[in-house]
């Protein structure tokens, strides 16, 4: 039988309320504050950021501050940098793929309740994972919403909320974002 852990991780819905998701949450949150008050200069930036983001590659860099309920659940390639003010949430893997740049203020929904108001009462949610390909460019206030995929080469306009899969090589804008160029073509 999973745990509500495992559950969360594999998109099922999940407790929240979970001892061990709980634990997830307050060791994030307490790394994420220690954040707020760090750049990614100071002498001791790499250790922090590391124990809230596991196997981050030395190549990669994450602006502070970020918010994230478990930091665990971000997987980050070689030479991603993302920008000041990131946000994400959920308890869904957040995978982003090598030499994609993030702009600030960009938020990452990987949560979604259920859809019937009394199942919503309770402590539970689904999480669907967040995949971002690689090469891709995200300008600020970006929003991708739970279970999107990105391809590899995608230009995300500011301001853009991302709410379905977008191809390899688009260029995408709006809310909801829409392709408005296909690239390298």
């Amino acid at each position: 039988m999973k745990s509500e852990f495992e559950k969360m991780r594999s998109g099922e819905l999940a407790d929240f309320s979970d001892p061990e998701i709980q634990e997830s949450f307050r060791h994030s949150r307490k790394l994420c504050v220690k954040l707020q008050t760090m750049t990614i200069h100071d002498d001791d930036y790499r250790e922090v950021i590391g124990q809230l983001i596991p196997d981050l590659p030395a190549s990669s860099t994450v602006c502070p501050p970020i918010q994230c309920d478990h930091g665990s659940s971000l997987v980050i390639a070689e030479n991603v940098f993302i920008n000041y003010n990131a946000m994400c949430i959920g308890g869904g893997y957040i995978r982003v793929g090598r030499h994609t740049l993030i702009g600030p203020n960009c938020q990452f929904y990987t949560p979604n309740h259920p859809m019937d108001y009394v199942e919503r009462r309770e402590e539970k949610e689904y999480a669907y994972p967040i995949t971002i390909g690689e090469d891709c460019w995200f300008g600020g206030n970006v929003t991708l919403l739970p279970g999107v995929t990105i391809g590899n080469r995608c230009i995300v306009a500011a301001g853009s909320v991302v709410t379905k899969d977008v191809p390899d090589d688009c260029m995408v804008a709006g809310n909801p974002a829409t392709i408005k160029k296909r690239l390298n073509q």
